[in-house]
């Protein structure tokens, strides 16, 4: 092990390179034939909005280092010209799939199942009489076509917004020969329009709104001709800049940031793939893009939109059966969950679990005359939130609210603003955390008085108090009085409201104080146990693992003996199976109905098992750029729990399971002449009714 350099840049998988593989396992479930057909077309456009992201950060902040001139390079020892231009091989390749997928496959089964999405090559009479109506009486009134000319100057184009350019011949009342006209699509119409059964004869018939506008072009230039109309999109750098040194209110800085947001730089040109060369010449130029920024494509240059398919068909046999999360037994017998939790601790799988208690813990909370006060964090939350509701009625009440709310969750930002200011007009206490450091940590103190003392009671969690998205994603949930937790979850808020040193915590580890050295002292002593012929073993489970020093301390753990298993849902850039460096090491994503969120570390540690859950992912940003929380589980039950139906479950997968390669490739597992297991299913068939 010695002779190994642990820091050899191919011991490291680029990080942009394993993101987009994460997307290629997206695109895969597509395929699944196993899949409800209607939730492969969800997955299909789930990796449309993954890419999306994708360039509007990832290429976005790569972009902007070549700008500069930036030559560093990360572990892999990739620059990022060298990074960009790999992205461009595989990204194009993966968009090529994508709609290889949606019109060799996901079309065709549609059809199969009578659910169309109407060619304009293909309708009939009444229905192009209907769209007629539809565009006159819809569309037409709220479409805004700029000519392009020397008083009409080429528009601001919206990030991600649908597009047409189109070419013109004639002249017009004023006597103008313009060529060219870029049409919006208007974003306050929907992109699905759900034809009448009456007039298309198909009860789930569909024409897009680029079809209808495309129809009807000609209409926008009354005695001129329309010789050409080609949809494109462009997508632009999404991160927000804000100088963390010269702010004096966050929530103002980011409200004069966000309007930005929808003209930066542009990263990216979709265009359809019967746009003429010199039109896209003329739009890679307007952009300031080059020819590998551009994507041609056989299809809506906005495939993300027909997730709209989904919800608008009712067909249940072609969606995932439903089911009902569990409530634990102990939630039942009792109505007070304070005098549930004063009897030990709940812990919550969501969504195979219900997360109804959070919200009834938040929710007695503030109905309860003995409770003196409430503190949670706020990373992101849902919509009319009966979380954020309770909260209200909490500060209604008189009682003492405070809210950590993070304003540069990303995407959020103004969701966030929005509830930080409702918040503070009913006067609960809103902070934003410490400047420099986002705030990830999830959780909820309430203190209550119970005779003459005061109790403080806590909800950690692994997810976002985000009511929708815990019926979609996989997280754990710890319910606990336990004293010496509350405690450190208290001198958490204490460091995010107010000033001075970080307190010495008692149970709970933190970023960016102490996570990051614990988990090199965790993982050195199983290190040590197997170098003294003790058993070694560790599991973790997380979303994406990049931190050097961590692979570092893995790799040589691994040639000292120890067992490694990690599942990794994205990112990992650690390549397992390296003869004398990883050959203990075995990594696996799972990817199936419910994205899987949860953080749990698990620790042999000589016989006395040690588990965490956590807000962290191993990645240098959240163990030294943000507030992170990780939280132990020492009660025997729900510790057991975690073990047998959160990780060894998921180790025995061989059906939504991939096994990352030396290569950084992913392969499929199969069950073989073994029983098919999916963890996910094992999960709701244990829990769900």
């Amino acid at each position: 092990m010695d002779t190994i350099n642990t820091g050899n840049p191919e011991f490291y998988i680029n990080r942009e390179l394993s993101l987009l593989e994460f997307n290629r396992r997206v695109i895969a479930q597509a395929e699944d034939k196993s899949l409800p057909l209607l939730e492969r077309l969800k997955f299909l456009c789930i990796a449309s909005t993954n890419l999306d992201e994708f360039f509007e950060i990832r290429v976005a902040g790569l972009k902007q280092q070549v700008k500069y001139g930036a030559v560093q390079t990360g572990p892999d020892n990739l620059s990022p010209v060298e990074t960009l231009k790999q992205i461009g091989v595989l990204a194009h390749e993966l968009v090529d799939i994508q709609y290889s997928v949606l019109n060799d496959v996901i079309t065709p089964e549609l059809a199969k199942a009578r659910i169309h999405v109407l060619r304009r090559t293909t309708w009939k009479p009444t229905v192009s009489r209907w769209v007629k109506r539809y565009f006159n009486s819809n569309v037409l009134p709220v479409l805004s076509p700029i000519g392009l000319d020397p008083a009409h100057p080429f528009p601001r184009v919206l990030n991600k917004n649908l597009y047409f350019i189109v070419s013109l011949e004639g002249k017009d009342a004023f006597g103008r020969e313009s060529r060219l006209s870029i049409v919006q699509a208007p974003r306050s119409l929907p992109r699905v329009v759900h034809a009448p059964e009456e007039v298309s004869k198909g009860k789930w018939d569909f024409v897009l709104l680029s079809s209808i506008i495309h129809a009807h072009v000609d209409d926008l230039f009354p005695g001129m001709k329309a010789t050409g109309c080609y949809q494109f999109k462009v997508t632009r750098n999404s991160d927000l800049f804000v100088d963390d040194e010269e702010i004096d209110d966050l929530l103002r800085a980011l409200e004069g940031e966000l309007p930005s947001r929808r003209f930066n730089d542009a990263v990216r040109l979709e265009v359809a793939d019967n746009c003429p060369d010199e039109l896209i010449a003329f739009l890679l130029q307007r952009f300031e893009l080059g020819e590998d920024d551009l994507y041609k494509v056989k299809g809506p240059v906005n495939l993300n939109r027909l997730m709209a398919i989904y919800d608008l068909v009712d067909k249940p046999e072609l969606t995932f059966a439903g089911f009902t999360p569990d409530l634990p037994p102990r939630l039942q017998k009792n109505a007070s969950i304070f005098d549930t939790l004063r009897n030990g601790d709940i812990l919550l799988h969501h969504p195979f679990q219900s997360f109804a208690p959070v919200i009834d813990f938040v929710r007695q909370a503030a109905n309860d005359p003995n409770v003196l006060s409430i503190k949670q964090t706020l990373y992101r939350s849902d919509d009319d939130s009966a979380l954020v509701e309770a909260l209200k009625d909490a500060a209604r009440a008189g009682k003492e609210v405070t809210v950590v709310v993070e304003l540069r969750a990303r995407f959020e930002e103004e969701a966030n603003i929005e509830l930080a200011n409702e918040l503070q007009k009913l006067g609960a206490h809103v902070v934003y955390g410490v400047v420099g450091y986002k705030t990830h940590a999830k959780m909820v103190m309430v203190v209550r008085r119970e005779g003459r003392a005061l109790r403080r009671y806590v909800h950690l969690g692994t997810g976002n108090y985000h009511a929708r998205t815990a019926r979609l994603y996989t997280d754990y949930g710890l319910l606990t009085c336990d004293k010496a937790i509350a405690e450190d979850v208290s001198k958490l808020f204490l460091q995010l409201t107010g000033l001075g040193r970080a307190s010495k915590l008692k149970k709970l580890l933190q970023s960016p104080f102490t996570l990051h050295k614990s988990l090199l002292a965790f993982i050195e002593r199983e290190a040590a146990n197997a170098k003294a012929g003790k058993e070694a073993r560790l599991i973790a489970k997380m979303n994406a693992l990049v931190d050097p020093e961590i692979i570092r301390a893995l790799y040589k753990a691994s040639g000292d003996g120890v067992r490694i298993d990690l599942i990794i849902r994205g990112v990992c850039c650690l390549r397992p199976g390296i003869k004398g460096l990883s050959e203990n090491i075995h990594v696996r994503s799972i990817v199936g109905r419910f994205l899987e969120h949860t953080r749990v570390f698990y620790f042999l540690n000589g016989g006395d098992e040690l588990v965490f859950c956590s807000s962290a992912d191993w990645m240098p940003r959240n163990l030294h750029h943000r507030v992170e929380a990780c939280f132990p589980i020492e009660e025997k039950r729900p510790k057991d729990q975690i073990i047998k139906l959160g990780l060894l479950n998921y180790l025995s997968d061989n059906t939504q399971a991939w096994i990352l390669q030396e290569d950084g490739a992913y392969r499929k597992a199969r069950p073989g002449n073994y029983k098919s297991r999916s963890a996910q299913q094992q999960l709701l068939d244990n829990y769900c009714q």
